[in-house]
């Protein structure tokens, strides 16, 4: 399946999806030296997103989330690329400045966690698992 969508930060990238239906805080909600979501009573509480494509609906929080973002690129732990439905300026700010692929206006609905995704520029692949 394909889908297409706005370029928020071009890249060419394939890695393995880690979906969720709410919101993310990179800000206080992740773990910048691992890579792993903390915020309590997240559905991804306690799951790295470290080297996978991270969907999600759209970002929260504060506006230093873009330099938490910054943060897990070099720490090396940050989303191998990132899918929104809508990507508000925290996530676009933080996929910019920290060079991760991330794509927005995708019905996020159409990809589960542990679906290939392939990424070149606007264009999703996504093969099921």
């Amino acid at each position: 399946m394909e889908l297409m969508g706005r370029i928020i930060k071009k890249g060419k990238v394939s890695g393995e999806a880690l979906v969720t239906s709410q919101p993310i805080s990179f800000f206080g909600g992740t773990d910048p030296d691992r890579g792993i979501l903390t915020e309590k009573g997240h559905e991804l509480e306690g799951k790295s997103f470290a080297g996978k494509v991270l969907v999600f609906p759209q970002g929260k929080g504060s506006t230093v989330g873009s330099y938490a973002l910054y943060r897990l690129k070099k720490n090396k732990v940050a989303p191998l690329a990132m899918i929104n439905k809508e990507c508000e300026p925290i996530v676009a700010v933080g996929a910019i400045i920290s060079d991760i692929p991330c794509v927005d206006k995708i019905d996020i609905t159409q990809i589960n966690t542990g679906d290939l995704i392939e990424i070149e520029d606007g264009k999703i692949t996504i093969t099921k698992k």
